[in-house]
């Protein structure tokens, strides 16, 4: 069974999920860019399995540039370092771990038969 990283309850059939590609393309610890409805989305695979997507447009440089940003840990916490100016945002919760006030959003991921879907609702 694949992990996921924002999940919602599996009873909950109001979400609309939108495939994004298979689990296996993502190369772990590695972005990917999607563009979801009018949304662009970064998702991400950590080396533990579990998959979290974040919107992929750096608020501080206005780049859409998330799904180029280096993926680790602050702590336990999975984290993307943006690329322009290095600044860390949680991928659990999307908030920017270098100034509070700011945030990206995040989405949930699910992973069914293989295939990585996300939900922008």
């Amino acid at each position: 069974m694949t992990l996921t990283g924002r999940t919602t309850d599996p009873g909950d059939d109001t979400r609309t999920w939108v495939p994004i590609c298979a689990y296996t393309d993502l190369i772990p610890e590695r972005g990917a860019a999607a563009l979801v409805a009018s949304d662009q989305i970064a998702v991400f695979r950590t080396f533990d399995g579990r998959v979290y997507a974040v919107g992929n447009r750096d608020p501080f440089s206005r780049a859409y540039v998330m799904s180029r940003g280096i993926v680790g840990t602050r702590g336990e916490e999975p984290v993307v370092v943006t690329p322009m100016h290095k600044q860390v945002f949680s991928l659990v919760t999307g908030a920017c771990l270098d100034d509070p006030e700011t945030a990206i959003p995040t989405y949930p991921t699910r992973v069914t038969d293989g295939t990585l879907e996300v939900s922008v609702e």
